[in-house]
């Protein structure tokens, strides 16, 4: 453990940042897994109201520095090419 003034308030910044970080990442993982049930599903509708409520999301962990913006922008990238393939698949007339 930290015994010097300064080293304490550092371990102190750290355990929040920590803290924030998890949620952040955390609430990633659970709207990207949100759109990837609903694109099992092939339900379209409701894939897509997943992937709107997911990209917001996405870009404030990226933003806020939990993920890389590349990491952000490339999961955006593929939950995005997927719905839209559900999408077209039952645009499609049979």
């Amino acid at each position: 453990m930290a015994n010097h003034k300064s080293a304490l308030k550092r371990h102190k910044q750290s355990q929040a940042r920590r803290t924030r970080n998890r949620a952040g990442k955390t609430r990633v993982k659970n709207v990207i897994k949100d759109v990837l049930t609903a694109v099992a599903e092939q339900a379209a509708d409701k894939a897509q109201a997943a992937l709107q409520a997911a990209v917001p999301a996405i870009d404030r962990a990226a933003s806020k520095g939990s993920i890389h913006k590349r990491n952000a922008a490339r999961k955006v990238s593929r939950l995005t090419r997927q719905v839209n393939a559900i999408l077209k698949e039952q645009s499609q007339p049979a």
